[in-house]
Order: C-alpha cells, then structure tokens, then sequence
C-alpha cells in the first residue's frame, strides 16, 4: 500500500512538468502565428502575391510530369489490349484444333480394321497433340514476353520523362551486356563425350 501512495505522489509532482511543456510548446505556437500575422498584417498584398506566383510556379511544374503519365497510361492500355487479343486468338485457334483432332481421331477410330491399327494411330494421334500443346504454350509465353518487353519500354520512357534521370543507366546496361557477350565468345567451346560402341 506503501508503493502505491508513492507512484501516486511520483505523478503528482510529474504532471505539472507534462503541464508545463505543453504550455512552453503552446506559447511557441502562438509566438510563431502572432509573428506570421504581424508580417501578413504589413504587407498582406505582397504575400498573397508571393504565395501565388510559387503556386503557379509549382502547379506548371506538375503539367509535363501529368502528360507524360496519361501518355503511358494510354500505351500500357494499347498494350493490355493486344496481349488480351493475342491470347483470345491463340485460344480461339487451341481450341478449333483440339476440336478438329478430336474429330479427326474419332473417324480414325471409325476406320481402323483392327486394335493394333487403332492403337498405331492413337500415338500419332499423342504425339500431334504433345506437339502442338507445346507450340500452344511456346505461342502463350511469346505474348507474354513481348507484352512485358512493352510495359518495360513504357515505365523506363515514363521514368525518364517525369525524372529527368535513367538515360545513362541504359547505356552502362550494354556495355555490360556487350562485355558479357566478348566473355562469352572468348569462352572455348566444351567436347562432347566420345561416344562409346
């Protein structure tokens, strides 16, 4: 009961100095506003002016930067669109040929004149279609990588008309590309293992 009596006294005697520094921040305050009033109070035509051109200033500075991200939002949207059309198409076609094999196999299946002649053309028929699911696929991750290819031209073209910066950053990419190419070339090439009879 004796420790809580003297937590209670600790704070007693705490709070007036919490008091006193929100009082010192307030006074502060006050000073600061009562300083910016008296200079607005002399001379209120010439900072409303002041104020006004550095608004301007700054609102024709955000003009470029604005256009320049409406202008990629245009071409990130062009962009959507095609790899959206791309795909549609190539689906159109995947499912047009799974349809077209299915109906191939089945008048196959029609005319064989017995199970091992059905069977020789069931695997052709899996190796067709092995085949052209995976051209499907090679044909989806092309338009996948050519519409990244895209929204990378357009975010760094983007980055550089809203910064100013990043032009010299391409340009140290293929030095280093270049340097990686000569490594490369450089590079003797590996022997195969001799094969053995």
């Amino acid at each position: 009961m004796l420790h809580r009596s003297n937590v209670a006294v600790q704070q007693f005697y705490e709070e007036p100095t919490m008091i006193n520094k929100v009082k010192e921040f307030v006074t502060e305050q006050t000073q600061a506003l009562a300083g910016q009033a008296q200079k607005l109070g002399k001379a209120p035509v010439e900072t409303a002016r002041e104020a006004a051109v550095k608004s301007a200033a700054g609102i024709k500075s955000l003009k470029d930067p604005i256009r320049a991200l409406a202008r990629s939002g245009v071409k990130l949207t062009a962009i959507s669109q095609g790899t959206a059309q791309s795909l549609i198409e190539l689906q159109a076609e995947m499912v047009t040929t799974a349809l077209t094999e299915a109906a191939d196999q089945l008048e196959r299946a029609a005319r064989a004149n017995n199970v091992l002649e059905l069977a020789r053309d069931q695997a052709d028929v899996l190796k067709a279609t092995r085949d052209r699911i995976v051209s499907d696929i090679s044909q989806a991750v092309t338009i996948f990588k050519d519409a990244g290819g895209d929204v990378r031209k357009v975010a760094t073209h983007t980055y550089e008309s809203v910064t100013g910066k990043g032009k010299a950053a391409p340009a140290a990419a293929k030095k280093k590309t270049k340097a990686a190419a000569r490594k490369k070339a450089k590079r003797p090439a590996r022997k195969a293992p001799a094969r053995k009879k």
